[in-house]
C-alpha cells in the first residue's frame, strides 16, 4: 500500500540527504529548522537581504544556498519554507531592486499638485529614484550587476516588473514633452535610457560622507537638467 507524500514540513523531519544545487549536499542536523526561523516574515527577509548581498558582492552562480543561510544566520533547509529554490530567491532580490525605485518615484511624483510644472516631477523622480538606489543598495545594486549572468527564465519574468517602470518615466517624458517643457531633439526613449542609467550607477560611488543626500540630489538634478557648461546669460 502506498503512503501519502509527507507534507513540506514533515519532510525535514523525515529526510536523511537532500541534494542542493552545485553538487551541496545538506545532512538531515542541517534540514531541522528551529521555530524562529520559519516563522514570520523577518526571517524570509533577512533571507532576502542577505542573499541581495551576496549576489551583488560575488555574482548569482558563485553564490550558494549555504552560504545565504550561513549569512542569514539560519540552516539551509530553513530556507525551503520561505522559498522553493534559489532562482525564486532571485527573482525576488531582482523585483525588490526595482519595486522599491519605483515605489519611491511614484510617491514623491503624486505628492506634487496636480499644477505642478513637469520640471518639478521630473526632478521628484529624479530624487525618488537616487532614495531607494542608494538606501536599499544591495537590492538595487544586485539587480544592475548580476542581470546579464542570470537565467534567461527569471530575465524573462522579471522583464515585466523592469517594464512597467520604464513605461512610468516615459509618460512622464512624452508628458513633459506635449506640453513643451522638454526638448525635441531628443527621443523620451533616449532621454529614459541617458537619465535612469546615469543614476544606477550613483549606487557604486555615492560617498554619504561628502554631503547630505537632498544635495546630492540637488546636484545630480541640476546636471540632468542643465548639462554641465555654464550658459550665456547676455
Amino acid at each position: 500500500m502506498l503512503k501519502a507524500a509527507p507534507s513540506t514540513k514533515a519532510r525535514f523531519d523525515t529526510i536523511r540527504i537532500l541534494n542542493l544545487p552545485n553538487g551541496q549536499m545538506m545532512s538531515n542536523t542541517d534540514a531541522k529548522p528551529s521555530k524562529n526561523e520559519v516563522d514570520g516574515p523577518a526571517t524570509r527577509e533577512r533571507v532576502l537581504l542577505e542573499a541581495a548581498r551576496l549576489f551583488r558582492h560575488h555574482g548569482y552562480a558563485a553564490t550558494t544556498l549555504r552560504e545565504v543561510a550561513d549569512a542569514a544566520g539560519v540552516k539551509a533547509g530553513s530556507i525551503y519554507y520561505h522559498f522553493e529554490s534559489k532562482e525564486q530567491i532571485l527573482g525576488e532580490v531582482l523585483d525588490k531592486g526595482i519595486t522599491i525605485v519605483a515605489d519611491a518615484v511614484r510617491t514623491r511624483v503624486a505628492a506634487l499638485p496636480e499644477s505642478a510644472p513637469w520640471r518639478d516631477r521630473i526632478a521628484a523622480g529624479i530624487e525618488g529614484h537616487l532614495w531607494g538606489m542608494l538606501h536599499y543598495g544591495d537590492f538595487t545594486s544586485a539587480n544592475i550587476r548580476i542581470y546579464g549572468q542570470i537565467p534567461t527564465s527569471a530575465k524573462n519574468r522579471h522583464r515585466v516588473v523592469r517594464r512597467a517602470y520604464a513605461d512610468y518615466w516615459d509618460r512622464l517624458f512624452e508628458s513633459a514633452l506635449a506640453s513643451g517643457e522638454l526638448r525635441h531633439d531628443a527621443s523620451t526613449a533616449m532621454i529614459r535610457l541617458f537619465v535612469i542609467g546615469a543614476l544606477n550607477w550613483t549606487v557604486e560611488w555615492y560617498n554619504p560622507q561628502r554631503g547630505s543626500f537632498r544635495d546630492f540630489s540637488r546636484q545630480i538634478t541640476a546636471i540632468v537638467f542643465d548639462g554641465i557648461l555654464t550658459h550665456d546669460k547676455a
